[in-house]
């Protein structure tokens, strides 16, 4: 085995073999580097450089990683990164005393975290610095960091090894906190609006009839196969028959599909409904959630991302016909039968799928063949065809519309929503013939008899919406890829 392994993998089993050498040696005089259960930190890094006046000359305790050193004889400067970034150490033999000195030059390695108390002062470089009167060490990194100035330079290890990703990576932790705060800002909208935040199963008893494709486990208990859930529309719909006027889901999902730059098979959504409004009151609220969250978050409402600067100000609205029309040159109002779009289809080489050779899935079909990768700026699509919105009411002047639309940026759909379809009657035709259409392409599918249940008792005419949390992340984060802004993105498991 051993003629296998590289040059740097060799470098790399030797830094880990002399670190075990000097846990060894630690643990044996009697200062096992894991022995601390706590650490008086009196505070953060960014804290004293950000505001030296008050803290100069004042005696602090800071703890961090130890990210650098420069050994000096009798004196050496370090820098150590807590949870805020870095500050430099000033370490003398005097001020510490020999024993700790000598044990920072040799048994300290670039990783260990390190406990610091010392006075604030400045360099002549003008560089903030804690003089160190104490050093602790608190843990002993037994794994080399990677070398500073390249990193994790293999895509695949930054998400596996996404704890060295962050240690290593200032723009990475800065994604994660601009994550966190997208996620409150939304809230703090949602809240202010008077929605109230709850939560739903994340196991289900049932596979419905929708498109996507669930995960399944067993319930040893009950003796019964269950569903990891692939949406948390249903059983908010049923808070809304329960009197509940305005709710929302901050919800996990989990599909079990394909992967790319923006699908995960876990993620984000979250959904929203409110009574006694429609899909265009929906179009106005996200729009003005976006603005809120982006103000807040980037501070403008132009963003860069692709290599676009996208601008949140202005958002361009059009029929799934009308943008059809103006980006692929086919007026589908002018088409009025399967036969027709068949043939528009046949004519611009537009695939169709079995069992979907009607006119609105042909729509579909087009919407996905020519517009949707045309969509940069935010753009609303609305009027969609009744046979791809089966939970969408229709439209009273056209029924074989329904009154939903999606919104896109960058070419990619960021959410979903509806006049929530309320007539219990429509609702489980549309369910029932769902449900057939996947059991006879071989696959399990039933129809959510508690849901439809609930319908029955009269729900208000409402307005939902569904958002996907990542990619929203992704657009303001400028993110090329879902894995970039998911903690720990789903991954093969390597041998």
């Amino acid at each position: 085995m051993e003629e296998n392994i590289t040059a740097p993998e060799e470098a790399l089993i030797e830094q880990a073999r002399i670190r075990r050498d000097k846990l060894k040696k630690l643990i044996e005089e009697g200062n096992n580097p894991y022995a601390k259960t706590k650490y008086a930190v009196t505070v953060r890094s960014q804290q004293v450089k950000a505001d030296f006046a008050a803290w100069e000359g004042q005696e602090v305790s800071v703890a961090g990683r130890l990210m650098s050193r420069r050994v000096m004889g009798k004196a050496s400067f370090s820098h150590i990164r807590d949870g805020e970034g870095d500050i430099q150490i000033y370490v003398t033999r005097q001020d510490v005393g020999e024993v700790v000195y000598q044990s920072y030059k040799k048994d300290f390695d670039i990783g260990d975290i390190v406990g610091v108390r010392g006075t604030v002062f400045k360099t002549q470089t003008g560089e903030v610095t804690i003089h160190a009167t104490r050093l602790e060490m608190l843990t002993k990194s037994l794994l080399p960091l990677p070398e500073k100035y390249n990193g994790l330079q293999n895509v695949d290890m930054k998400y596996r090894l996404r704890h060295v990703d962050l240690i290593m990576n200032a723009d990475v932790r800065e994604t994660f906190r601009r994550r966190a705060a997208i996620l409150r800002e939304i809230r703090a909208y949602l809240d202010g609006h008077g929605y109230m935040e709850v939560e739903t199963p994340v196991l289900l008893t049932l596979e419905i009839g929708a498109d996507a494709r669930p995960f399944k486990t067993h319930h040893n208990a009950l003796d019964i196969d269950m569903y990891l859930r692939i949406e948390t529309e249903l059983y908010l719909k049923r808070l809304i028959v329960g009197g509940y006027e305005r709710v929302y889901e901050v919800g996990r999902i989990f599909r079990n599909e394909g992967m790319d730059s923006s699908h995960n098979p876990e993620f984000t959504t979250i959904e929203m409904y409110q009574a006694y409004v429609d899909y265009r009151y929906m179009m106005d609220f996200i729009e003005g959630l976006y603005k809120h969250v982006a103000e807040k978050v980037c501070g403008t409402l132009q963003v860069p991302f692709r290599g676009n600067v996208i601008d949140l100000s202005h958002w361009e609205r059009l029929t799934m016909t009308e943008a059809v029309q103006k980006y692929a040159g086919v007026d589908f109002s002018a088409i009025s039968s399967d036969e027709e779009a068949l043939a528009a289809a046949k004519a611009h080489g537009v695939e169709v799928e079995k069992g979907k050779e009607d006119r609105g899935h042909i729509l579909a079909a087009f919407f996905d063949a020519f517009v949707e990768d045309k969509l940069i700026q935010p753009t609303f699509i609305y009027d969609y065809p009744v046979e791809i919105s089966p939970l969408a009411k229709r439209r009273p002047e056209d029924p074989s519309m329904t009154e939903r639309f999606e919104y896109f940026i960058s070419g990619m759909e960021m959410g979903n929503a509806f006049s929530e379809l309320n007539d219990p009657i429509d609702q489980r035709a549309r369910m029932e013939a769902q449900a057939a259409a996947k059991r006879a392409q071989g696959a399990n599918a039933e129809v959510d008899e508690d849901f439809l249940n609930a319908l029955e008792y009269g729900m208000p005419p409402t307005g939902g919406l569904g958002m996907g949390v990542d990619r929203l992340v992704m657009l303001l984060t400028d993110s090329a890829s879902i894995r970039d802004v998911l903690l720990f993105p789903t991954m093969k498991p390597k041998k």
